[in-house]
């Protein structure tokens, strides 16, 4: 039975620095969005709030819808990631609440791109969707019978 793993991303940026966390996977350091799966009785937009605090100890709330991506990993898992924007004014300090966040740094969008311990292909291209599509109203997505 196909069941593809729903997740969501924050593509935060602030002073032109885009917002990535690290971790380690499998002896290996990776960066990535502050992601991660969506929980049951959780809308999208909540997902990605709490993602963004557990994994960076920010609070702030997505601004629009980025997209959505379709991608299937190298062992095979399906995935459908919803990623949204976060504009802050200035450059936050970051206290990761999750022990499998190593660190939070602040980078720019060509160390991102042209990074090689990216945690998927998706990451990169999440900073080239900012870059050059357009972003969505959240209103776009439609939530029924889940709490806001």
């Amino acid at each position: 039975m196909f069941k593809p793993h729903v997740t969501v991303a924050c593509v935060v940026q602030a002073q032109g620095k885009f917002l990535v966390v690290e971790e380690t996977i499998h002896g290996k350091v990776t960066w990535n969005q502050p992601a991660g799966h969506l929980e049951a009785d959780e809308t999208l937009v909540s997902a990605a709030k709490r993602e963004l605090y557990e994994e960076t100890g920010i609070h702030a709330e997505p601004q629009f819808f980025l997209g959505l991506h379709q991608w299937q990993a190298p062992d095979g898992t399906p995935f459908l990631r919803f990623a949204f924007v976060i504009d802050l004014p200035e450059i936050l300090d970051t206290a990761p609440q999750d022990d499998d966040i190593d660190q939070c740094r602040w980078v720019s969008a060509e160390e991102i791109i042209g990074s090689a311990q990216l945690r998927s292909p998706l990451v990169a291209e999440s900073i080239r969707c900012y870059q050059e599509s357009p972003r969505y109203p959240l209103e776009i997505l439609h939530n029924f019978n889940l709490p806001e």
